[in-house]
């Protein structure tokens, strides 16, 4: 955990954030929990999802899984709500990168980068509407504002586009499109919806291609990773000289998920360290 002073601002709330057994999404979920959350943890990995959980601490649970299979968002929310009772915060933060030149790209990859990127948060929301919809029209007929939030998760090359990322851009720049829109219709029931890009984090996704690890789809080894060479020409675009760590990552995501942001809706937060359009786009 970081030592980042962490207020207890979410008790009594409920969270899923997808994808949060590693890397941003751990941190993520570490700083829900810290401020007071119940928070489900979900992962590829099962196994992986309740070590992270049960080091996590707090009042976490865990559920493994692959979130574009059918029917998987479905037993997700189901899984929070049957644990906590009521969902208030959906962290859409599950994803990979599957990376070649637009003339190489399979439809298998094209669609699978569309699936987990677009299509998954996509469900996910709407499997998430009953748990802020419905309160939410109670709440107003009391007149009374509770709010609750969806943070999406994009990236500087949904935003800016990415050499050999044609699949994953196009992913992470349609989520944006999904948040702009959710915001503009759930806005009525007080549900804060936004997204952050991210830039260069150091995760598994970021690590040097020769040393990073493989996941298995549908039987086949994925590597993931980029070259040690755009590694290093990244450093060198970005102001602040370095990649941001997965807790500096998570940090405004926390925002986004917290009281701190009831006024903010419909945005995308650029978390670049400055680089590409991050200081002013």
């Amino acid at each position: 955990m970081s030592e980042l002073l962490i207020p207890k601002v979410l008790e009594g709330k409920s969270a899923i954030v997808t994808g949060s057994a590693r890397g941003i999404g751990r941190a993520t979920a570490e700083m829900l929990a810290a401020a007071g959350a119940n928070v489900l943890i979900t992962d590829l990995d099962g196994d992986v999802a309740e070590q992270t959980a049960k080091e996590i601490g707090g009042n976490t649970a865990a559920i493994g899984g692959d979130i574009t299979a059918d029917g998987e968002p479905a037993k997700i929310v189901k899984k929070a709500v049957d644990e906590f009772g009521q969902l208030d915060i959906l962290i859409n933060n599950a994803g990979y990168t599957w990376d070649g030149p637009v003339h190489k790209i399979t439809d298998d990859q094209w669609d699978a980068m569309l699936n987990i990127h677009t299509k998954a948060p996509f469900q996910m929301i709407r499997e998430a509407a009953p748990y802020f919809r419905e309160p939410a029209k109670a709440e107003r007929a009391e007149g009374k504002e509770v709010f609750r939030k969806i943070v999406n998760v994009s990236s500087t090359s949904g935003v800016f586009g990415n050499a050999g990322q044609a699949n994953y851009s196009a992913g992470k720049l349609g989520v944006v499109g999904l948040t702009k829109t959710v915001a503009k219709e759930w806005g009525q029931f007080k549900v804060n919806v936004n997204a952050v890009a991210f830039g260069f984090v150091d995760t598994r996704l970021t690590a040097a291609k020769e040393e990073s690890e493989t996941i298995e789809r549908d039987g086949e080894q994925i590597q993931l990773g980029i070259p040690e060479q755009m590694r290093q020409m990244a450093a060198m675009l970005i102001p602040l000289g370095r990649a941001a760590t997965p807790e500096e990552a998570a940090a405004p995501v926390f925002f986004l998920a917290s009281p701190y942001s009831n006024y903010v809706h419909g945005q995308v937060l650029n978390i670049t360290g400055g680089m590409f359009g991050g200081m002013g786009n």
